[in-house]
């Protein structure tokens, strides 16, 4: 098997699903910041669409395996063909209802049962019914009828339909205008763009490689089988996987262009693909129905078209998205320090070897900037779950540009390690040489007395505070995302949009009061400045940098694990913060020049 010979631990691109393999692109995580939303608020119905082969259902399998079963219950319907009773039945079993009866009153009413015993333990119900789109008229109705089940203040089951786009046309239907207008988030998956074609494919290869790369695509293979895929992870895994096993053949360990050619020529044999214009392949494949490979293949990555009825509920949607960060799905794996030289670096504490300033900046000033770039930046990337950065892209490469490639923006911040405590964010530290230059400190945990740090010093991960002090006296730059793409430019219904979202975060805030209206006016305006009071900012009313990092934590922001070590609770798990009333982590800084 090839993938033994490349010393594989399971083959990269397997024909069956992996969950493990979760690639978490900005899109992705998104995605589950749209879901996770409309879930934990209780907004009653989501309704997730995408074309065939965008990984619509490795999505909700992913999202059910990380809700706590403690808080949630949950069901998955995967059979379109039920009739009425038969889905009702279905749901009853899956969730465990017990004394349902065969009658459709019987069942409601022990539904009903169920449902009010969980909200009134405080748990939530959730139903997720895939290839929706198969449902009858008569189907659909019936699930109508199982969301009237609600108290005064809530619903109290939360029904996620999933389906592909000839969902979205189902329930336009007049006859099902009733179901349409209750659902509050809408989220449509697309194709993957050429960048993310390229990180995914190299996502799968160091994942199963236990984060090595024994074999690499080249950028002209990478491009030859985005315009064949049109950015479809299913398709683009049955390329890879005829691409590696004619690299396994040849004995090499690069995929070249013509071999990739070779491979989809292969896989066209199998499979019928659309022609797709330059246009639309440029735009990520949006859009292109594909008939069903017979091999059903792991899929994951999804671009962004959120759709929502309510755009006040939109502002703090991202907030929803704050378990991604710590949910139990593989991340891409950051290369190791290359001070460890490919092993972990040996935790030494202050009390077994002191570290001299003179023998920590000795030791990384003897890193090159490349080396260093790519140790820690990788650390704080892993923190994202963003695609790692390969020792290629150092070269010439910025913090700001590297950020921009994987959907987050660079922020220097100038403070000291109280500036940074209060953040509680992974930083990038900019640590001074004594001979000119600097090098990158990843602060990836924060203690009361210590703090841990990529890459090592002097074999130490774990530095003590004074230590971190003699070499570093301030200045940091941390990796956010501007989620609603407030900050981009802008016209007519696009810039409306982005004013809407913006007053959506002004008022989970507590600081815009009424129905946002898209409007970029005084009252707006008074509300950013209101905002930038209570947080001690400059007051000038607009909205970059320090900001909006601040507004997307405060109406709440999606960040990931904070570095400040909780007492009583494991390093890694989450910091919060409350501010505000509500529950919250998130970054502050000045805009980087």
């Amino acid at each position: 098997m090839y993938w033994e010979h490349y010393g594989f631990n399971e083959p990269p691109f397997a024909l069956t699903p992996n969950p493990a393999f979760l690639f978490l692109s900005s899109p992705h995580q998104e995605a589950f910041a749209h879901l996770l939303f409309a879930i934990e608020n209780r907004a009653g119905f989501i309704e997730l669409s995408g074309e065939v082969g965008t990984g619509k259902t490795t999505i909700v399998r992913t999202l059910l395996n990380q809700l706590d079963p403690e808080i949630y219950r949950t069901a998955l319907i995967f059979n379109p063909t039920l009739t009425p009773i038969g889905l009702l039945k279905e749901v009853c079993t899956e969730l465990g209802v017990s004394g349902a009866g065969d009658e459709m009153h019987e069942l409601h009413q022990a539904l009903n049962r169920f449902l009010l015993e969980e909200n009134g333990a405080g748990r939530t119900v959730v139903l997720v019914i895939d290839e929706a789109q198969n449902l009858s008229v008569q189907v659909l109705e019936q699930i109508r009828l199982i969301s009237n089940l609600e108290t005064e203040r809530s619903k109290l089951i939360q029904i996620v339909l999933v389906g592909q786009p000839e969902l979205r046309a189902l329930l336009a239907r007049q006859d099902l205008r009733q179901l349409d207008q209750r659902i509050t988030v809408r989220y449509h998956l697309k194709a993957m763009g050429s960048a993310d074609t390229g990180e995914y494919i190299r996502h799968r290869i160091r994942f199963a490689a236990g984060g090595r790369e024994p074999l690499h695509f080249s950028a002209g293979a990478v491009q030859r089988i985005y315009r064949f895929s049109g950015g479809l992870p299913r398709l683009i895994n049955g390329v890879c996987d005829r691409a590696l096993l004619l690299s396994y053949t040849r004995e090499t360990y690069e995929v070249t262009p013509a071999m990739a050619a070779l491979a989809i020529a292969d896989l066209r044999k199998d499979v019928h693909r659309p022609v797709v214009s330059r246009r639309v392949a440029a735009w990520g494949g949006g859009g292109i129905a594909l008939c069903a490979v017979a091999l059903a293949l792991v899929l994951f990555p999804a671009s962004r078209e959120p759709i929502a009825q309510h755009p006040e509920k939109v502002g703090g949607q991202a907030a929803a998205a704050k378990k991604v960060a710590t949910a139990a799905v593989a991340a891409p794996v950051a290369p190791a320090s290359p001070v460890a030289k490919g092993a972990p670096a040996p935790v030494v504490t202050a009390k077994d070897s002191p570290l001299s300033r003179d023998a920590a900046l000795a030791g990384l000033g003897s890193l090159s900037e490349d080396e260093n770039l790519v140790s820690a930046l990788n650390a704080v990337l892993a923190e994202w779950r963003a695609p790692a950065m390969s020792p290629s892209e150092a070269k010439g490469g910025n913090l700001k540009a590297l950020a921009r490639r994987r959907g987050l923006t660079a922020t220097r911040v100038t403070g000291g390690i109280d500036a940074v405590a209060r953040l509680d964010a992974p930083a990038l530290l900019h640590v001074p040489l004594p001979h000119g230059g600097s090098r990158l400190l990843a602060l990836t945990e924060l203690g009361k007395e210590t703090v841990t740090v990529v890459p090592a010093i002097g074999g130490r991960s774990v530095l003590t505070r004074d230590e971190l002090a003699a070499i570093w006296s301030g200045g940091a730059t941390f990796l956010w995302k501007d989620f609603h793409g407030i900050t981009t430019n802008g016209k007519g219904v696009e810039k409306t949009e982005k004013v809407t979202l913006l007053q959506g975060l002004l008022q989970g805030a507590g600081c815009y009061e009424g129905t946002p209206d898209g409007t970029m006016g005084p009252k707006t305006v008074e509300a950013i400045a209101l905002f930038q009071r209570r947080e001690g900012l400059a007051v000038d009313g607009k909205v970059a940098g320090q900001t909006l990092i601040l507004l997307y934590r405060r109406a709440g922001g999606f960040f990931p694990p904070g570095v400040a070590r909780k007492e009583g609770k494991p390093s890694s798990a989450p910091a919060r913060t409350d501010a505000g009333g509500a529950a919250q982590r998130a970054h502050r800084g000045e805009q980087i020049a």
